[in-house]
């Protein structure tokens, strides 16, 4: 297309941004050559202002772009106590009926394992359910029903083994108070949990202080924060470890054992100290204490038993004192509990007087912990338990002489799941009347699954 002079004048007149186009244009026209510019003609006048249309208004820089709002946060949500709640438990399940070089049916540990015994089979020991968690930055709770309780012939009860708050004195939570049933702190084995211990039960030295570990009242704990992290890793890494219960721990508690009223006015009092520390590469936790207080016993007598309290007094003083020494399982571990003291108690196999007596006993236990062993963890163990005294929660407080020893070994086949077989070897006093001795091995296995 060719435009005339004047034509492209009355061009730019009227559109002013044309210009950009067609100067190159003009230009190629005057020079005959788009790559060389050609210099404006004279008669050539840019158009004046007063030439633009009104209704044109000249373009204008561009504009920053507007702020960006961020969006408005949308309002926390209140968080609820029963939000915060965890659940986690266990289940053992166990078979005594293995194979024994000799087999005493008469052979029973009734506050140990009901399963032992003539006409048992397979058992629920355990089936345990824990509800814990923290509903205030200063209070927790912690439930645990147990549905694997033994009442007179019924299996398989649920009943009631903790229900306490923790009330945490400081931000640290270093200082605590616990209240409602729980764990007496008395002795390192009763503390630890049955989910983490090695041995099938409990020992009888030490066990007799307290049926199921527990009572009702309150107890003050203190730990530093780098101790309690210590007692939480020695349980995390499956060492074995009892849990914290304190640095130190003090209580009052009714002193008639678990789920029982209290029968006197008289509280227990209790007092424990233990201090885990790193003695080289290895864990090591010493640790004593003692409680005080008076126990009302159950006497029944009968024609050929005469049972009787001596001087007729029943609130029979009960009074004990132990040492514990604990060496972490890394690869080898022992452990070794020991205690002495008074408690209600006849005078043995044909004595029916039930008075406060001496007693004493305790256990050793030697435990070696391999890793990754075909793929999983074994700990083999073998312990020996003593124990002369009596047994004050069971009906005549009758007294026992216990001899054990046990050799089993632990597969951590999964997190979940735990198999332990073990050869018992036992002389004991049948927890049954008359409370005679008797003597017997049992060949036990147990599957233990976590959740």
């Amino acid at each position: 297309m060719h435009l005339t002079a004047s034509s492209r004048s009355v061009l730019l007149s009227l559109l002013p941004g044309a210009t950009l186009f067609l100067s190159p244009l003009a230009q190629a026209q005057q020079t005959g050559s788009p790559e060389t510019p050609a210099a404006p003609a004279a008669n050539s006048e840019p158009a004046s202002p007063s030439e633009t249309p009104a209704n044109v208004e000249p373009a204008s820089p561009s504009a920053p772009p507007a702020a960006v709002t961020p969006p408005a946060e949308a309002p926390k949500k209140e968080s609820h106590w029963y939000e915060k709640i965890r659940v986690r438990g266990y289940t053992q399940f166990r078979y005594n009926r293995l194979p024994s070089f000799r087999v005493n049916e008469d052979l029973i540990n009734d506050q140990g394992d009901r399963f032992l015994g003539k006409n048992n089979g397979f058992g629920i020991r355990r089936a345990r359910l824990v509800l814990s968690g923290d509903v205030h930055e200063r209070v927790s709770i912690y439930l645990q029903p147990d549905f694997a309780s033994v009442i007179s012939d019924q299996y398989n009860v649920a009943i009631l083994r903790d229900w306490y708050a923790d009330i945490y004195l400081d931000a640290a939570k270093e200082f605590r108070l616990r209240v409602g049933q729980s764990k007496v702190p008395y002795g390192f084995e009763n503390l630890q949990s049955s989910q983490n211990r090695l041995a099938f039960d409990r020992n009888d030295a030490i066990n007799s202080a307290l049926k199921d570990e527990r009572d009702l009242g309150i107890f003050f704990y203190w730990a530093p924060t780098e101790i309690r992290k210590r007692f939480k890793d020695l349980v995390d890494n499956n060492l074995k470890g009892s849990g914290d219960y304190g640095v130190v721990g003090l209580g009052v508690y009714n002193g008639q054992t678990a789920n029982r009223p209290e029968r006197n006015d008289n509280l227990h009092v209790v007092g424990r100290v233990t201090w885990p520390f790193l003695f080289g590469k290895q864990y090591v936790e010493v640790g004593a204490g003692g409680y005080y207080g008076r126990f009302n016993v159950t006497a029944s007598p009968s024609t050929s038993a005469p049972y009787v309290l001596a001087n007729g007094e029943n609130d029979l003083v009960d009074a004990r004192a132990n040492l514990s020494l604990v060496i972490y399982p890394q690869p080898i571990g022992f452990m070794a509990e020991y205690n002495v003291g008074r408690g209600p108690s006849t005078g043995g196999f044909g004595d029916y007087t039930i008075d406060s007596r001496p007693l004493r006993g305790g256990y050793a236990q030697l435990m070696y912990k391999l890793d990754n062993v075909a793929g999983v963890s074994i700990i083999p163990y073998v312990r020996g338990t003593l124990y002369e005294g009596g047994k004050k929660f069971e009906t005549n407080a009758p007294r026992y002489d216990v001899r054990e020893l046990e050799m089993g070994v632990e597969w951590q086949i999964l997190k979940a799941l735990e198999v332990t077989a073990a050869y018992l070897v036992s002389d004991r006093t049948s927890s049954r009347a008359p409370y005679q001795q008797q003597r017997g091995d049992v060949t036990r296995i147990q599957l233990q699954v976590n959740y």
